[in-house]
């Protein structure tokens, strides 16, 4: 289960449609506890409608900060612009880590806001349950 601050939500949201023709993506860290949680909104390098790719710079500045500041990725996070929030045949494919939760956001008209989570281990997809924590 991924549990993730309502702000984040907001945010990620709020990054989807402001990239909107083009898929918006990002991280939420974590401190090694777990407890710190911390939204990074990356730059779509591919600056496409169907794909998203990490600018590599900006990616190796933010794992060297996280690294600094001892967090590790806990979601990695794309909006899809034509289609509901399910991972594509290429998230699938580029999906590294099993450890990570892939967040899918959808700007398209018919899901428009849909927010769903994933693990993708081994090419296989598993929907989990997604619990949004008050900011209260």
């Amino acid at each position: 289960m991924l549990k993730i601050q309502e702000s984040h939500v907001q945010a990620i949201l709020e990054h989807a449609y402001r990239e909107h023709p083009l898929e918006a993506c990002g991280i939420i860290a974590a401190g090694r506890d777990g407890s710190q949680h911390r939204l990074i909104q990356m730059d779509n390098a591919a600056r496409s409608e169907t794909f998203f790719q990490f600018d590599p710079r900006q990616q190796l500045r933010v794992w060297q900060e996280m690294e600094d500041r001892e967090e590790t990725p806990l979601a990695f996070y794309h909006s899809h612009t034509h289609s509901r929030a399910f991972p594509s045949r290429e998230d699938i494919q580029h999906a590294w880590d099993p450890q990570v939760h892939y967040l899918l956001v959808s700007t398209a008209t018919q899901s428009r806001g849909e927010v769903r989570s994933y693990r993708i281990i081994n090419g296989r997809v598993s929907e989990e349950a997604t619990r949004v924590l008050s900011d209260r």
